[in-house]
Formats: C-alpha cells, structure tokens, sequence
C-alpha cells in the first residue's frame, strides 16, 4: 500500500510526490510538463524503481540509503496515482506521453522494470506512450537488456521506446570517478546499440546523455570511434544543483541561463557527424527538485541552503511532518 506524505512543485512546471511504501520505505516520483505545451501535448512522469540507489553517481542526490527493489506493483503504484488523478478512467488522450524510469534507482538493476514495460501498453489506453529507460548499464545485467531488447520489438517499435546510456563523460577514469560501479565500456554499448536501434523499424536514435561538468572531457573522436551517427545521437544538460554535485566540487558546463550560448564541444561534435541535443528544461524545476539525479529528502535531511536547487521543498517537509 502506498501513503503518500506530501508533494512540492508547481502545478504549471512540476509536482515532485513523497510517498512510503511501509517500514520507512520512502520513495519519489514527479509528474512534469514542458511549457509553454499543454498536458494535451506533452505530460511526462518519473517513478522510482528502487528505494534509493547503490551506485552513488557523484551528482545525483539519490544515491545512498539503499532499501531494495520495488515491486512491479509498487512501480504501477506511482504510475496508476498520477493516471488516475488527471484521468480517472484510464484513457489519456496525451499526444506524448513519456514514463521515464529515471527518478531513484538504477532501473537495470530492477528485474520487475521489464514486467512493467511488458505491461503498461496493456494497462492503459494511451496511444502517446512513450517509455524512456535511462541507464549507466551495469556490469552484470545482460538479461536485463536482451529482455528489454524483445518487450521493445514486441510493444514498442516505430519510434515508441527511448534509450538512453548516461555517460557524462567520455574519459574513462573521470567517468569511473562519476559513475563509481562497475559497468559496460563504450565497445560494449555500442555493440547493444547497434542491434537494439533498428531505423528500417522507426526506432528512435539510442541517446548518450552527459550531464557535463567543467573540466569534464567530452571528445568527438573517442566518440566517433564507438558510435554511429545513424544510431546514436548525443544529448547534453546542464548539471543540476543538487548537494551531491556540490561537495563533489562539480560546476555545470552549460549555463541554463544561456539556452542560445555557442559551446565548441557542440559545434565538434555536429562536425563528427552526430545529431547533438543541448536539453535545458525550465529552471524553476532545478527549485521544485523535479530534475533526474535530484532527491527532495536528501534536502530536507541536510536542512541548508542550495543556491539554485530546491526552493519549494518545505511544502513536503509541511505535509510530512502532518501526515
């Protein structure tokens, strides 16, 4: 059974959810929009697939405190409140409507992701569903992606599933500093890659995310010598302020404030041929806490100040404490 605590956000911009699965298993999960689009257009969640996370990427706030997996019920919990709180009958009549599986916990190391994903085309009538999976792809979980390959075949071609591998970074022993756990080298991702987009299919390209830091290399040509253009496109966001990020000493390369701002690493990349996506969401959500890689909880346990982050967590914190 989940009780839900509280919530923070901006009905407009996004509504992070604080909600206990029994024992003091705490969990988040967001419903978002992407102004100026309506939620006809465009509506988007992220759930939890674990409680907290093992792998303790050094900018994202959900790591630690690790309790578990959720089960596939627990996941469907999350994503069945929100439905049935905007459309109670199960339809959404939602031209794009993308269930990221990116808000705690690593979802390659979750079994019940997959029966999730096999289920949810099912479950509800939503001809705009599109499942986004964000993954570091750990060591060890080779069942977990060639299953994934099959349910994507089976439910999701023509362009209905979105991949992403997050990187951030494409020197290997920064990126082991980042992401500290083992996990697939680039030869490894781009094998996967290459037989999980099939573009005679209309699959969408399979996405390198790389949530840049300063000083944090990201070279055209290592890239190029791994990936294909025709299957992989790039993707770079801002780094979110969140505490982790902090007291890692890492510092955004890309200025959210500056949407239109020429960067050198965009322009070698596009010369390399790749399609390349400078992703800046709104900023009020970096103050709602609704980004991937943020955790509410983290900020109402550190009870300080974040410049940039977090500025509308105190309504959970309200709710919580009244629950």
């Amino acid at each position: 059974m989940m009780k839900i605590l509280g919530r923070t956000g901006k009905e407009e911009v996004a509504l992070v959810y604080l909600a206990e699965f029994g024992e003091g298993r705490l969990v988040e999960f967001v419903e978002a929009l992407s102004p100026p689009l309506p939620r006809e257009e465009k509506w988007v969640l992220l759930v939890s697939t674990l409680v907290g996370c093992p792998i303790g990427c050094k900018m994202c706030d959900a790591g630690g405190g690790y309790r578990g997996r959720l089960t596939e019920e627990e996941i469907f919990a999350q994503i069945d409140y929100l439905v049935k709180s905007r459309f109670p009958d199960g339809r959404v009549p939602v031209k794009k409507f993308k269930i990221q599986f990116a808000r705690m916990g690593e979802p390659a190391l979750n079994p019940q992701v997959l029966e999730v994903l096999d289920e949810l085309p099912k479950r509800y009538e939503a001809p705009g569903l599109l499942p986004s999976l964000s993954t570091i792809a750990p060591r060890g979980t080779d069942g977990f992606f060639e299953e994934l390959l099959r349910i994507k075949r089976e439910h999701y071609q023509g362009g209905r599933f979105q991949l992403q591998f997050s990187i951030h970074t494409t020197d290997p022993g920064l990126r082991d500093r980042l992401i500290p756990a083992r996990k697939w080298d680039f030869a490894q991702i781009a094998e996967y890659g290459e037989r999980f987009c099939e573009p005679e299919e209309g699959d969408r390209k399979i996405t390198l995310n790389f949530a840049l830091a300063e000083g944090a290399p990201l070279e055209a040509d290592v890239l190029a010598r791994h990936f294909s253009p025709e299957k992989f496109l790039v993707k770079i966001t801002p780094l979110n302020p969140t505490h982790r990020a902090r007291a890692s000493g890492l510092v955004s390369y890309i200025d959210p404030y500056r949407p239109d701002a020429d960067y050198g690493v965009v322009r070698q990349l596009r010369a390399a041929g790749f399609e390349v996506l400078v992703s800046i969401g709104e900023v009020e959500e970096n103050k709602i806490g609704s980004n991937c890689g943020q955790y509410v909880l983290r900020h109402l346990e550190a009870k300080e100040a974040l410049p940039g982050g977090y500025d509308y967590c105190q309504a959970v914190s309200e709710e919580a404490a009244a629950a």
